[in-house]
């Protein structure tokens, strides 16, 4: 079988997991957590960065951050992976569905603004398969009609929008390293942004909402939340990171070939990559259109009958 994706696992994750073990710091306290926060928020360019257990995690706390909830609307593309949706119901909002751009997948922006209501608190941009959304048209809509912007960049590390790492333009970014990422932990988040203020807050949440006094160990002044990423995975992803360009590389140069040998077949529309884009191609997405002969169906049960996944 030739896999879709394999995490890639060739520089210093064993001697920093090694290191981690060596000196008993396996938890969710330890150097690397911090190392992990620093390192990937000088690589986005983001004044904050939190570390969570995975990328829903970070979705959620982006939410409860910004103090989103019940009697809220979110809106959010119709094409997307489900943990957006999950965490605004998660939060007692509810998701408001925005059609997507036929070329690139990503939420159609053109189409965001008739979507709005005296509920609606916050625009969730997914940049799907790893190509941007028109962040330029959500940060008006968002700054017209005073509306949050969360973006689930869980796709998209390495790809840029006019220059901006995808993640950073909006008021929070989250991030994913599940097995399949251009980088992984295993299992792990990041929740990253430009306001201190988000990224203490975010902080507090999800570490038990601890406050430190005196004479109190164990005092909590509010809910709070479990997201903490142990130091063992910090610790592989401060490896994962070292090479996050060689990686990001190698994805690029992919797509420049898949768009070379099937370019001409008639029926495949390949993925458009939009002028003021860098695209990571974390996952390279074609259209099958009726002129191909087959359906996207029927193509994929001969791709699994090949052993292609």
């Amino acid at each position: 079988m030739i896999p879709l994706c394999i995490p890639e696992i060739r520089g210093n994750e064993l001697k920093y997991v090694k290191d981690c073990i060596d000196t008993n710091w396996v938890s969710s306290v330890g150097s690397y957590v911090n190392l992990f926060e620093d390192k990937f928020s000088e690589y986005v360019g983001s004044k904050s960065a939190v570390v969570t257990m995975n990328g829903t995690a970070a979705l959620q706390l982006a939410l409860l951050t910004l103090g989103i909830g019940a009697g809220d609307e979110v809106i959010v593309p119709s094409l997307t992976f489900i943990s957006p949706v999950n965490t605004i119901k998660y939060v007692g909002a509810e998701p408001v569905f925005v059609d997507v751009c036929r070329d690139t997948f990503v939420m159609d922006a053109q189409k965001i603004e008739e979507l709005i209501t005296s509920k609606t608190k916050a625009i969730m941009p997914v940049h799907i398969y790893g190509h941007p959304v028109d962040m330029v048209k959500v940060m008006q809509i968002a700054k017209k009609h005073n509306l949050f912007v969360i973006e689930d960049a869980t796709e998209s590390l390495g790809s840029t929008f006019n220059g901006k790492m995808a993640g950073t333009i909006g008021d929070i970014g989250c991030f994913s390293f599940n097995g399949n990422k251009l980088i992984t932990t295993g299992a792990g988040g990041m929740f990253v942004t430009n306001n201190l203020e988000y990224g203490e807050r975010a902080k507090f949440l999800s570490t038990q909402t601890k406050v430190v006094t005196d004479n109190k160990a164990f005092y909590h002044s509010e809910i709070g939340y479990n997201m903490r990423m142990p130091n063992l995975l910090a610790a592989f992803g401060v490896a994962q990171l070292e090479n996050v360009k060689e990686y990001l590389k190698t994805k690029r140069e992919n797509a420049a070939y898949y768009n070379q040998l099937l370019g001409e077949i008639k029926g495949i529309t390949l993925p458009a990559e939009r002028e003021n884009v860098e695209n990571c191609y974390w996952l390279y997405s074609i259209l099958v259109e009726d002129e191909y002969g087959i359906t996207r169906d029927e193509l994929i049960q001969k791709l699994n009958a090949g052993k292609i996944e």
